[in-house]
């Protein structure tokens, strides 16, 4: 499967002092908040490839979809401005609607927002079709991504990951025994996996879930697993037993904050000089913290947590609950 060279890759895999020092435990982080084009994150990996199949159907039109803050919804936008092309973003309603972070930056590089009520986004599927045959009449050729770039082509760009993942082994001398990364639509969980699997690895995949709970999640990601095999050559099926989902962490749920777990990404910040986002990284961090604090996770010796970005999910209601009105 062809794809668009754009992330600055392999992203550095650096040790966590802080796990360390507070617990005593052996954690790296690989930073993919780095891979560029406007702190894309994850996303870009999964763009890649789905730009590069948008591109060779002749598509002049990516119509994507997210909540009102969407990181993923934002990168694409981003992308579409960088090769001429054209984004119509379906974005759910929120209680929160201002012109901030993503939204922002989505309006900057000059997408067209459509903003979807909350019975709306329940089914996509009939206002995509007619937006869609809008487009196609005025001209256009429309390609459809899915939530986060979350199917069978989109999740190619963690395959690729975890390969680099195994060459960055060779070069630091360490073998990670578990791989760690926030879970919302799916995709980079299952390319994880996938990777795993076709490469004979034998590490253990844990998806910290901040959308679904788990047999939703599960459910999700083999549709997924399912969809990636016609684009691989070694065809793999998978159970979900092989599927390690915790969902302790989703807290309030997708988008919502709890003090105590801003504060656990200020005190990370303010010891390790990196900054995690209150909506993935930040959740599935304090919850990683959690499990080894609590005793689990005792077969993991080298842990490796993947920083998917997301700084843009701080605004000013996350940062008005940490610090008040400033």
């Amino acid at each position: 499967m062809e794809k668009i060279e754009i992330a600055n890759v392999p992203t550095k895999v650096e040790k966590v002092d802080f796990f360390n020092k507070h617990l005593n435990k052996s954690v790296f982080i690989k930073r993919d908040d780095q891979t560029g084009m406007g702190s894309s994150g994850n996303k870009i990996r999964k763009l890649e490839y789905l730009l590069a199949d948008a591109k060779n159907r002749k598509c002049d039109y990516l119509i994507t979809c997210g909540g009102i803050q969407s990181n993923h919804a934002r990168a694409t936008a981003v992308l579409a401005a960088k090769y001429q092309m054209k984004s119509l973003l379906i974005l759910k309603e929120s209680e929160v609607n201002r012109t901030e972070g993503n939204l922002f930056l989505t309006k900057l590089v000059g997408a067209t927002i459509k903003v979807a009520s909350e019975d709306e986004y329940q089914d996509l599927t009939p206002m995509i079709a007619k937006l869609t045959k809008d487009l196609t009449n005025s001209g256009h050729t429309p390609y459809v991504i899915p939530m986060g770039g979350s199917n069978g082509i989109g999740a190619l760009g963690y395959v690729e990951a975890f390969n680099e993942i195994l060459h960055q082994e060779q070069e630091l001398g360490i073998v990670f025994d578990t791989i760690v990364v926030t879970n919302g639509s799916g995709g980079t969980y299952a390319g994880l996996l996938y990777g795993n699997k076709e490469s004979n690895q034998n590490k253990t995949i844990i998806g910290m879930s901040v959308l679904n709970q788990r047999e939703q999640a599960v459910h999700d990601l083999l549709h997924i697993l399912e969809d990636m095999d016609q684009y691989r050559d070694h065809h793999l099926r998978f159970s979900a037993e092989e599927i390690n989902i915790i969902d302790r962490y989703i807290g309030l749920g997708y988008g919502k904050s709890q003090l105590d777990e801003l504060r656990f990404i200020e005190k990370f910040a303010q010891e390790e000089g990196i900054i995690l986002d209150p909506v993935y990284t930040g959740k599935a961090m304090y919850g990683l913290y959690n499990e080894l604090k609590n005793g689990k996770l005792q077969g993991s010796q080298n842990i490796l947590f993947i920083h998917t970005g997301g700084i843009f999910g701080w605004t000013d209601e996350k940062i008005n609950m940490l610090y008040g009105a400033i």
